[in-house]
């Protein structure tokens, strides 16, 4: 492969590693409704770290194969890492893939934490990182876009009139279905657009030996397996399919993130025929596709041996979304009135998961403290934000960079839970459902791409 190269003065390093962090069988996995217990191991789970240093600067982007981690979680890893490491908290990127085929540290829902699995994985991440840096040499990166259309559709759904689509919360009507199961002949469209676009950064040697690819991919995982299987989803064939392409080993580590699809998944409920009915087709097929979109750009990439490394981090204190009185009472009176035995995914069940979440919400503190965080990277912009953002808001950013190459990676630094637009709460649908899934004002979208847009344009 011959690529252009841009010299420039400075010396720059990148160093990459991986750790296991696969739970053993028995470990409850989610996130879920309801709680789920390991029983296969489908494939390996990672925590990937991928460092950087030019001059004084050092930063470490870090992804972890899990469905989601709390603020308390992620800090307490973030601190580790700088204790062992040096690498200030700021300059830390630490991030969930969000497959759902993983140890469930978080609870939310009816789902429980595994206390064991929650309390060996803090190391195995910062073990991850020290072997990153370990690894380091002279690097140069590019920074590519690639396409992949096919595997995404907005999952928030407009439903023909006479539909009910059911909140538990408010016990009234929303607007919007998210995933309308059982009712694929009454929707008239999904609601918004979705991004295909797959940014990516590679990263190579000074001698042409490949370091790592981290992409950025905008939609839930592809979860075409059984709930009670360890897999890291998509996340883990892009990776398995990329090395495969570059015909290299385990030194070389790809990386993909979650973006802005809180809104997307892969289920066409109006074709379901679209991909093999076989557990785990869908999730080979699209990891094999992510990897080879950015496999055909490489020969095109212009190589930077000194990019300037920058990062900026910032916090917003947000107001949490919590029950009035009457709603808390309404939440403790259907707890009263049932027991949480046998439940299923119905409209009874459903409900009695939303009232303890009302409960337990209205115990949080008034305010949250959101990150937002900007790396640049040579060409590469990236913003990190801790909520599963919807597309619109990842298209927003996107146009207000026009002619950069940007992408957003969520669930980053601290758990923000789902951020809807402020219109799209007004609409419902489940991700709009106040809980401790999806807490924050209702402003706090504008806030928070407001505020991130700013760090972004400090370091331009």
């Amino acid at each position: 492969m011959k690529n252009s190269v841009v010299h420039k003065k400075s010396l720059f390093y990148a160093g990459v590693a991986q750790t296991d962090i696969t739970p053993v069988k028995g470990t409850i996995i989610g996130v879920d409704f309801f709680s789920h217990y390991a029983r296969f191991i489908h494939d390996h789970l990672f925590s990937k770290s991928l460092v950087f240093k030019q001059e004084q600067t050092l930063y470490a982007l870090v992804m972890v194969d899990i469905c989601i981690m709390p603020s308390d979680l992620l800090n307490l890893v973030k601190n580790k890492i700088t204790d062992k490491t040096g690498i200030k908290m700021e300059h830390i990127t630490l991030a969930c893939t969000h497959t759902h085929g993983a140890g469930n540290v978080a609870g939310l829902l009816g789902g429980a934490v595994d206390i064991n699995y929650r309390n060996l994985l803090p190391d195995l991440i910062v073990k991850s990182v020290v072997d990153a840096l370990e690894k380091m040499k002279p690097a140069k990166i590019a920074s590519g876009k690639a396409s992949l259309s096919g595997y995404q559709l907005c999952r928030r759904y407009l439903m023909t009139d006479g539909f009910e689509a059911n909140n538990p919360v408010t016990q009234k009507l929303d607007k919007i279905k998210t995933n309308p199961f059982g009712a694929e002949n009454q929707i008239i469209s999904s609601a918004a657009p979705v991004d295909p676009e797959v940014g990516f950064l590679a990263v190579k040697s000074l001698d042409d030996e490949w370091i790592s690819i981290l992409g950025n991919y905008n939609s839930h995982y592809a979860g075409d397996w059984d709930v009670d299987t360890i897999t890291a989803d998509f996340y883990g064939t892009f990776a398995k399919y990329l090395k495969k392409n570059f015909g290299v080993g385990d030194d070389f580590v790809p990386i993909m993130s979650y973006g802005t699809g809180a809104d997307v998944n892969t289920w066409d409920f109006q074709k379901p025929n679209k991909f093999p009915n076989v557990e785990f087709a869908k999730t080979e097929m699209m990891g094999k596709d992510l990897a080879s979109v950015i496999y055909e750009q490489i020969d095109s990439l212009v190589w930077d041996d000194s990019p300037e490394l920058k990062i900026e981090y910032n916090e917003v204190e947000l107001s949490i979304r919590k029950p009035n009185q009457e709603q808390l009472q309404l939440a403790e009176n259907i707890l009263a009135k049932n027991k949480f035995d046998a439940l299923e995914i119905d409209e009874h069940g459903i409900a009695m998961v939303y009232a303890r979440e009302q409960i337990l919400l209205n115990e949080y503190p008034n305010k949250h403290v959101a990150a937002l965080q900007a790396v640049k990277i040579g060409d590469q912009i990236i913003g990190a934000l801790g909520g599963e953002i919807f597309t619109e808001t990842g298209l927003w950013l996107k146009k207000q960079l026009q002619g950069k190459n940007y992408f957003t990676i969520c669930l980053a630094n601290t758990y923000d839970g789902y951020v809807p637009p402020a219109h799209e709460i007004d609409k419902g649908g489940y991700e709009t459902w106040r809980a401790r899934s999806s807490f924050l004002e209702v402003n706090a979208e504008s806030k928070i791409k407001n505020a991130l847009l700013k760090i972004v344009e400090n370091i331009l």
